[in-house]
């Protein structure tokens, strides 16, 4: 027996693509992979998210540039009408335990936005990037974490298909741990 459609759920299926379009409501997005030569710009924005999230296990600018400045590897930006809105990074990750010997894995780190951008799409439009991104190099899972305090990110995160895991790390601050299968 099939049961009736409400005209609520009526209004919203009818108006879901606005809905939609509202939370991506920013013009003149930029997202590009940073430059080796933009390294000190990307690290200037990474240490204010330090500070914002008031991170402790903290790469100093040289291991955060032999982290994401390399082969497979990468910091992404955005820019909203000329002024730089977030970042997000992807590094190499060995391959935690049960899984198949083959797959290659990867961890998103450092996703931040700055308060004036969040909850406009920007932070949504930067996870893509750094997916297709790890999609064409080949990365079969691709991790993160986040402190339980961090509630808007880890929905990010659910609404983008990642799925809670084990803890596969040894950070004192995350909580929670989630991942998701990129590849065949």
């Amino acid at each position: 027996m099939q049961r009736a459609v409400t005209k609520m759920e009526l209004l919203l299926r009818r108006e879901w693509p606005t809905l939609r379009r509202m939370g991506d409501d920013v013009r003149n997005i930029e997202i590009w992979r940073a430059r080796p030569e933009e390294a000190d710009a990307a690290f200037c924005l990474v240490r204010e998210y330090f500070e914002m999230a008031g991170v402790v296990l903290r790469e100093d600018r040289g291991k955060f540039s032999k982290e994401y400045f390399g082969v497979g590897q990468g910091l992404w930006l955005a820019r909203v009408e000329g002024e730089l809105a977030g970042c997000a990074g992807l590094r190499k990750l060995s391959r935690p335990e049960g899984l198949e010997p083959e797959a290659k894995c990867a961890e998103i780190k450092r996703m931040y936005m700055r308060e004036k951008f969040r909850g406009r799409g920007v932070a949504a439009r930067l996870l893509e990037a750094v997916e297709n991104f790890a999609r064409e190099e080949g990365y079969a899972w691709i991790y993160l974490d986040t402190a339980s305090g961090m509630v808007a990110a880890a929905r990010l995160y659910e609404r983008n298909g990642y799925e809670r895991c084990a803890r596969y790390n040894l950070n004192p601050q995350a909580a929670i741990f989630m991942r998701k299968k990129i590849a065949d």
